[in-house]
């Protein structure tokens, strides 16, 4: 006999069944989810102190911070947007985006910029309102404040320039693109007088004063049998050491860029999500199973790996 619900409702016991199966399915998932290494007890080699605090509230997008002239500059959720002095952390200014933001904050000492979640330009001029206008796309990466320009880059991929002081939009650089892109903070940083972006798994060399393009490097070559599996977008941000501008590929790579020549000095096949780190010596990454691999920053010749924080999903290395 065929079982009926009462009119206008779904019948309760396929829908029982079905959460059951579901509650059995993540049950599984869970059991069947690497554990994470034990953390071993760490000793403090370096004495440090805490210089100043300041409190935000709610950061839930990558913390960009932008230091210029002995102030940081900082941006929250809520869109609130601080200004604080470098040595003390007071606060010397505090203003409102008066929308919820999407990235963070750019600045160039004077001039600080967001974006809001409904794809709004701010831009604070001594905390006090300039202007803004509404972009065509998402974007989740900070703006870049820089020689009089507000530069953007969307998840579109798309660059923009914008006059600092009255918000006319100057140029824009849309490029033909794969059918997907990356959810996640992109590549947008100076080198001299050079606009660098990434494009897809290239890093790309614009003029900023007519968003014309000088260079481009690939970074990594996408591979994958579909569109999800061939993603490879630079993540950001990426790390500048004089002239190596060192980035991760989405899932794809990690390498090394000679900005000066617009050439590719190494790349290494390497999966992973996040972001890399890197100082003088050696440039740090974490694989997609959170494996820790240190490379020399000139040649890429792996110096060390490891598996101390296998599958704690790390969300960033500094």
């Amino acid at each position: 006999m065929a079982l009926r619900g009462l009119p206008g409702r779904r019948p309760v016991l396929p829908v029982l069944m079905l959460l059951a199966a579901l509650v059995a399915l993540l049950a599984g998932c869970a059991r069947d989810r690497p554990r994470p290494a034990t953390l071993e007890a760490v000793s403090p080699q370096i004495a440090g102190r805490q210089a100043w605090q300041f409190r935000l509230q709610g950061v839930g997008f990558p913390l960009a911070l932008s230091v210029r002239d002995g102030k940081v500059f900082a941006a929250a959720d809520d869109g609130t947007v601080v200004a604080l002095d470098v040595a003390t952390g007071r606060a010397l200014w505090r203003a409102q985006a008066g929308a919820p933001l999407s990235a963070g904050v750019g600045s160039d000492g004077r001039h600080a910029a967001v974006v809001t979640r409904g794809n709004e330009l701010v831009v604070l001029d001594e905390g006090k309102p300039a202007w803004r206008t509404r972009l065509g796309g998402r974007v989740l990466t900070a703006p870049l404040v820089a020689g009089e320009r507000v530069f953007v880059l969307g998840v579109d991929r798309t660059v923009q320039a914008f006059d600092v002081l009255d918000g006319r939009r100057l140029w824009t650089l849309q490029r033909p693109g794969d059918p997907l892109t990356l959810g996640q903070a992109g590549v947008l940083l100076p080198f001299g007088d050079t606009l660098l972006a990434g494009q897809g798994p290239r890093l790309a060399a614009l003029d900023p004063l007519r968003g014309s393009v000088r260079w481009e490097v690939a970074v990594a070559a996408p591979r994958g049998t579909n569109e999800v599996e061939r993603l490879a977008d630079l993540v950001g941000p990426a790390v500048r050491l004089g002239s190596s501008v060192c980035v991760r590929a989405f899932q794809a790579a990690v390498a090394c860029v000679d900005a000066a020549r617009g050439a590719l000095q190494w790349s290494r096949n390497v999966g992973g999500a996040q972001a890399v780190a890197a100082d003088e010596g050696v440039l740090v990454a974490a694989d997609g199973s959170d494996r820790l691999s240190a490379w020399r920053q000139g040649t890429g010749q792996l110096v060390w790996t490891s598996e101390k924080f296998l599958f704690r999903q790390l969300s960033g290395i500094t």
